[in-house]
C-alpha cells in the first residue's frame, strides 16, 4: 500500500485523522463508509484526553452493533480503538467513531458480519451559541434508537426550517407527539422539573449523563407526552447533543419560551458533575 493511499491528518485541515481498527485508513476502506449508509456511530467531545459519559458511548456502540448487524463488538475493542486515535492527538478535540460491516451494503450473501471501526478526529466544538428558533415538521426516523449514518432527512428538514425563517427543525410523530430535533434531543422546563418528551427517540449520551446527574443532585425530572398545542404550558426549552449539555430554544413553531436560560443553567450545572474518564 503506497503512502498516497493512506489518509493522514493535516494540521491545517478540519480533518485531523481517520483510523480504521486503530490504524491509518486506506482510501478503499474510506470509500466503503463515504459511499454507504449502513453504519452507526457515536460522537463525543474530548477534553484533556478524557470523555464525560464514556461508558454510555461504549454501551451505545456495542448495543447498536448487536441491533443493526446482529453481531457482537467487544467493549474493550471499542476502548482500544479510541485510545489509538487519542494517542498522538491534541488533548481537546471532536471525535466520531463509526462502525460498519466490511462486507458492504446492498448484498445478501449468507456471511457473518465483519465489523470494523473508523475513528475520525477534528477540532473541538461547543455547538451554536443560540438561542434557537425551531420549525415543526412531521418526521419519524427508521430505528430511532440507533445513531445511524446516512439520515439525509435530518439535513433536509434542517434546511426546510432555514428557508421558513427558523434556525433548525423539531419533529412530531404521526401521533402528534413532539419527539426530538434534527440532531438534538429536546428538554423542557416547567419551572421546577426537567421534562423529557415521551416518543420514539434516540437517547443521546449527553441526555443519559444529564438524567443520572439531575437525579444525583435532586433535580426533579419526568418523561411525558408533549404535544404542539401544549408547548405554551412550559416555561423553557433546550436542545442537547454531543456538542453541548444545553442550548437555549427561544421558539418552537409559533410558541415562544421566556425561561430557557434557566433550564440551560440547570442542565449545564448538572453536566459538570459528571467526571471525565480516559478510554
Amino acid at each position: 500500500m503506497s503512502a498516497a493511499n493512506i489518509v493522514t491528518g493535516a494540521t491545517d485541515s478540519l480533518l485531523d485523522s481517520v483510523l480504521t481498527d486503530g490504524r491509518p485508513t486506506d482510501l478503499d476502506t474510506l470509500g466503503v463508509v463515504a459511499f454507504g449508509g449502513f453504519a452507526h456511530f457515536t460522537a463525543m467531545q474530548v477534553r484533556d484526553g478524557a470523555v464525560r459519559g464514556l461508558d454510555l458511548h461504549v454501551d451505545r456502540v456495542v448495543d447498536a452493533s448487536r441491533r443493526l448487524f446482529g453481531a457482537e463488538l467487544a467493549p474493550e475493542r471499542v476502548r482500544s480503538d479510541l485510545r489509538a486515535a487519542l494517542a498522538s492527538a491534541p488533548p481537546d478535540l471532536s471525535l466520531t467513531m463509526t462502525v460498519f460491516d466490511s462486507h458492504r451494503e446492498f448484498t445478501n450473501e449468507p456471511v457473518e458480519p465483519l465489523l470494523r471501526t473508523m475513528v475520525r478526529t477534528g477540532p473541538p466544538s461547543s455547538g451554536p451559541e443560540g438561542p434557537l428558533a425551531l420549525g415543526i415538521f412531521e418526521h419519524e426516523r427508521f430505528m430511532p434508537e440507533i445513531k445511524q449514518v446516512g439520515e439525509g432527512a435530518k439535513t433536509y428538514f434542517m434546511r426546510r426550517a432555514r428557508d421558513e425563517g427558523f434556525d433548525d427543525a423539531a419533529f412530531v410523530d404521526r401521533e402528534g407527539r413532539v419527539s426530538e430535533a434534527s440532531i438534538w434531543n429536546l428538554a423542557f422546563w416547567d419551572g421546577e422539573a426537567v421534562v423529557w418528551p415521551r416518543a420514539e427517540i434516540l437517547t443521546g449520551t449527553r441526555m443519559g449523563i444529564l438524567q443520572r446527574r439531575l437525579e444525583s443532585v435532586g433535580i426533579e425530572q419526568r418523561t411525558e407526552t408533549v404535544r404542539v398545542q401544549e408547548l405554551s404550558t412550559y416555561q423553557g426549552a433546550a436542545v442537547i447533543n454531543s456538542w453541548t449539555a444545553g442550548i437555549e430554544v427561544r421558539q418552537i413553531g409559533e410558541t415562544p419560551f421566556a425561561g430557557s436560560s434557566a433550564l440551560v443553567k440547570v442542565l449545564r450545572d448538572a453536566y459538570e458533575n459528571e467526571p471525565p474518564v480516559q478510554p
